[in-house]
Formats: structure tokens, sequence, C-alpha cells
């Protein structure tokens, strides 16, 4: 069998194709993987040192972050530090840094910032971290919250539960 100039030609292409999209699938990162590698940019601390906790309430919901070793004085801090400033940004409907890592289309995000006024944000430290608390009477606002946290939960992955 003999294989024209042409045929050779098309062969090497289709090879040459296929291998770069094999490479570029090697490379390919989940969603959880980007979020963990961007998750520097945004929070202070090491992400694979802590966990986030989300526990959708009746009136809103609780966001925990907390050390995964309670001997880690420095992430505590860090946390603290952290969750105590994205409060007070959060309570003036500034939703910057969850937009930076999850972008700007995150469910719930767009209602959270433009209806700051009616919902309570409130911090808290834990022995192991801290916590923010959301509170609101608005039942649109009260799903918004609801569809935040789980946009979280499903993008963190192994750094995140529910509770």
């Amino acid at each position: 069998m003999s294989v024209s100039r042409s045929d050779f030609c098309c062969i090497a292409k289709v090879v040459t194709v296929l291998l770069l999209l094999n490479s570029s699938l090697a490379f390919a990162q989940t969603t959880q993987e980007r979020i963990h590698g961007m998750s520097h940019g945004v929070m202070p601390f090491d992400v694979s040192k802590t966990i986030h906790i989300f526990r959708m309430t009746e009136s809103g919901g609780v966001e925990r972050i907390l050390v995964r070793d309670r001997r880690d004085a420095d992430q505590v801090a860090l946390i603290r530090h952290h969750l105590e400033h994205e409060a007070g940004r959060f309570q003036r409907g500034d939703y910057s840094d969850p937009a930076k890592l999850h972008g700007s289309d995150m469910p719930g995000l767009k209602e959270l910032e433009a209806s700051a006024s009616q919902i309570g944000v409130s911090y808290s430290e834990l022995p192991e971290g801290a916590q923010i608390t959301f509170k609101t009477n608005s039942l649109r606002l009260l799903t918004a919250i609801h569809r935040w946290f789980g946009a979280q939960l499903s993008e963190h992955g192994a750094d995140a539960r529910a509770e």
C-alpha cells in the first residue's frame, strides 16, 4: 500500500491535532482545582489547611472557616482577620472577593449585592477559626443566600462541606 504525499499530510495533521488535544486535556483543571489555585489571591490563609462549612438556615445561613489542625494558631488568626473584614464588606453590599474567585455571575450574588440593607451580616470568632452569619426576612434573599452557599459548596469541593 502506498500513501500519497497528500494523504500523508492529512494523516500528519490529524495526528498533530489529536496530540494537541490530548496534551491540553492533561492540563485541564477542574473548577475545584481552579478555585483552590486562585484562593490565595482572595484569602490570606492556606485553603488546604482549612475547611469551609456552610449551614443553610430558615433565616439565611452560617459560613464557618475552621483550621484542620487545632494547633495552627497562625491560620486561625488569618481566618479571623479575613472573615471580620469580609463581614464588614458584605454588610455594605461588597461581594467583590467572592466574585473574583467564583465569577460575577455566581448564583445569588447580584441579589445579595443589590439588597445588602435587607441582610443582617455578623461576624464571630470560634476556637478554630471564625464565622459569618447572614439573616434576612426576605424569601427572595433567603433563596439568594442558599443559592450562593450552594455554588460555593460545589466549587470548593474537598475544601468545603454542608452542615
